[in-house]
Order: C-alpha cells, then structure tokens, then sequence
C-alpha cells in the first residue's frame, strides 16, 4: 500500500513524455539533471533566410515508438499503430503518451474503460491543414476523405480512447499555451468532485504551419539564432532574451482520487496535485498581466492551504519574451517576496515552448525534480532580468524540495498555475 499526502487533491499516478530530448521520463530526468538544451536551428519562415532555435519530432513514426516501448506488448502495438499510424503529427504523439502513461498506471481494463480522457489544446494541426490546403490549390483532387478526421482535434480523442481503450467520457480543453494546465486541472476538479476515479490527461504536440511561424517572427515572440549557438538563443528571465524557441514535445498523466491509490496494483506515486488557480486578464490579446498572474498563483497557494514560504520551487512560465519574462519576474517577486524566494528555473530555455503541451510537459518535468531534489540549471541566464526571483544558474541547486508551483500564462489572459507535492514514503525521497 502507498501512502498519501493528506492534503492532495489527486494522485499524479504516472506520466510520459515525447520529446526529442526523451521518450521515457528516465530520460527526461537525467536530460534535465544535465541542465542541456535539446534546441537546434531550423524552422525558417520562408520569407526570411533567419533560423530560429527548435525542437522538432517531425518524421515520427508510431510503428518505431511501439517497436522500442512495447516490445513486449503485442496487442498494445497492434492497437496503437490501428488507431494512430496514419493520423497527424498530434495525434500521433497523444497516442503514443497515453499509451505509455496509462501502462504505467496500471490500470485494470475496467478501469481503463472508465477513464475519462481530457485532450489539452486547439488548432493543434494547423501545419496539416496549411499543406492540405496548398494541395488542394494544385489540384482539388487530392482532397481525401479522411481530411473530416484530420482536420479537427477531436480525432485525438478517438485516436487515444481506441488505442488505450477508454469508453466513460472525452473531450478537449483549449487554453492557447495554458491548455496543458487547465487541462490537468479540470482533471482534477473531476476527481474531487466524485465524476470520476481515473483521469488520463493527454498534451499532444502542436503542430504550426510557415504561417504562423512567420507571423510569431513578426511579432517579434520567436528568438532568432543570430550570433548566439541555437541552445543559448533562448535565454528565460537574461536580461539579454529576445523571444522564445518554438518547441514540439507531448505529455500524458493519468490522476486518482488519493481514496483509491490504496489498490494493492498500483505503482508508487508520481506525486499530487495540491491545490491550483485560474484567473482572466479580462481582455483580448498577447499582453501579459501582472495582476492576473498574482491572482492565479494566490488562488493556487489558498487551494492548497499553503503561504507562499512553503513553496520551494517555482517552474515559472519563463518562455524567454522581452515583455513576457519582465511581468512574470514582477508577478514572482510580488507574491514571494524577497526573503526566502523559491528557486526558480523555465524549462522551455531547455526543451523550447511546446505551446499546447508546455503546461503538462512542465508539470512533469517539476515532479520529477521534487523527487529528485534538485531545480535544473538555466545554463543561458547570464544576467537576471530584474532581483527579487531565486534563479537558478549555470549549474543545477541540489536541496531537499517538498512542494512546488508550475505556471502557464496564455495568449488572451490565460493565467494558470498548480501546486504539486512530493512523493512521500518509502518509495520515493
């Protein structure tokens, strides 16, 4: 029998990644141990020779994933490569996560089939949509049928409840780059409010076409590689940072109610959710808002029943943006104060913003250094961009961590963050 954090609101029984800096979350820890950046150059916008920093998983292949991780799982490769080996770049990759978290988890197969499946994101194959577009332009006969599935998000949901076998309920929760948060949120408000036992949160890559590439170079959001190598071109919170790194990465966790993490099948613990906050800037646009950044993160400490000393880390939004990383620095000093500030680091300066899924991948990526005890290093951040916020620098901080917040701050006024805790007992320290 595991125990539980008495305060958790869920149990984060187990999770997966897809990123090309890990397939598994062994790797994922020891990537992020190593404080190294997984960015490339790439992804020009065809209307300028300038490379920005990526990540991307472009080729994958659903067969080759099924062949390394479940070799050993004949029916499982079968129904994944059914359900996904066709299907586009997201739906692919949630396919594949899902697949791997819920194995984790577990799970018998009524419980599998009583899951209910959040899918976090919206307008998640735009590069998809582009190119069938321009085919369609040469010759309206290339259209295909199965265009009706591609073309809309809702095919992840299919794609995911046939491969893993989910029957209960499913749909998608769109918060722009927040939605991998508000995603595992709204898992967890199912959870406490009795709708459910099991919860499979699945982030699947965002895929954007040259359009939206060019558009987010025009804004001036995207880093661009210049002088600098493409790992140091995005540098969250230096005061140097000139954009963020377009990123491609997935993420699925499956949550229990913590009444239910005494089944005598379960794994031990990722850890819990113990408390989290959403909060409207109440306009349109891509302006940050410090106020609806200190309301999401005091609404997550008061779910918790936590003040903000009790937070060790914080695994900030941090995507690397002139305006973006200086409201966030100012909304952390604001609600942590000077005095014993959490240590704080962004793991997008190291995998890039993975837009949908960044919530859920960093989420991920901050359970993994509760247990671990360390925050990974900020091997860019040269010259913080304003006192007050413990970053982390070149090299990892190695200390005893119990409770952590993860921040996802969205287009729109989008403002999200949780409250995670360490896995506690005997299994985990």
């Amino acid at each position: 029998m595991n125990s539980t954090d008495t305060r958790a609101r869920a149990v984060v029984v187990s999770a997966a990644v897809l990123h090309s800096a890990a397939e598994t979350l062994k790797e994922y820890d020891e990537f992020l141990r190593a404080g190294r950046s997984a960015l490339v150059a790439g992804c020009p916008d065809p209307r300028s020779a300038e490379e920005i920093p990526s990540s991307s998983l472009n080729g994958f292949d659903v067969r080759q994933w099924a062949e390394r991780h479940l070799a050993d799982a004949e029916d499982a490769r079968r129904r994944l490569r059914r359900a996904a080996a066709r299907a586009t770049l997201p739906v692919r990759t949630a396919a594949c996560v899902a697949m791997a978290a819920v194995r984790a988890a577990r799970l018998t197969p009524r419980e599998r089939a009583n899951l209910i499946l959040l899918v976090a994101g919206n307008n998640l194959s735009l590069a998809h949509h582009a190119a069938a577009v321009l085919e369609y332009n040469r010759d309206v006969r290339t259209v295909r049928a199965r265009h009706l599935l591609d073309c809309l998000d809702t095919d992840t949901v299919g794609a995911v409840s046939e491969a893993v076998g989910v029957h209960a309920e499913g749909w998608t929760v769109g918060s722009a780059s927040a939605s991998g948060t508000t995603a595992l949120i709204q898992g967890v408000r199912l959870i406490e409010a009795g709708s459910t036992e099991h919860c499979l949160v699945v982030a699947p890559a965002t895929d954007l076409s040259p359009v939206e590439i060019a558009a987010l170079r025009l804004s001036g959001a995207l880093a661009a590689v210049g002088d600098e190598t493409p790992e140091a071109a995005c540098r969250p919170f230096d005061a140097d940072r000139s954009g963020f790194a377009y990123g491609c990465g997935a993420a699925a966790v499956v949550l229990e109610a913590p009444r239910e993490h005494s089944r005598a099948h379960a794994p031990a613990p990722l850890g819990y959710v113990l408390g989290h906050g959403q909060y409207l800037d109440g306009r349109r646009g891509t302006a940050p808002d410090m106020e609806g950044q200190c309301t999401a993160m005091r609404l997550a400490l008061a779910s918790a029943r936590l003040a903000p000393e009790n937070i060790d880390y914080v695994n900030a939004h941090g995507t690397g943006s002139v305006l973006g990383d200086e409201v966030e620095s100012r909304a952390l000093h604001t609600v942590f104060g000077d005095s014993e500030s959490p240590w704080t680091n962004s793991t997008k300066g190291l995998i890039g913003h993975c837009l949908s899924a960044a919530g859920l991948l960093e989420a991920v990526a901050t359970l993994l250094q509760l247990n671990g005890g360390y925050c990974h290093a900020s091997p860019w951040l040269r010259r913080p961009v304003r006192p007050g916020p413990r970053f982390t620098g070149r090299e990892p901080a190695l200390l005893p961590l119990r409770t952590a917040m993860s921040n996802s701050f969205a287009f729109s006024g989008i403002n999200s963050s949780v409250v995670l805790g360490r896995a506690t007992g005997k299994e985990r320290s």
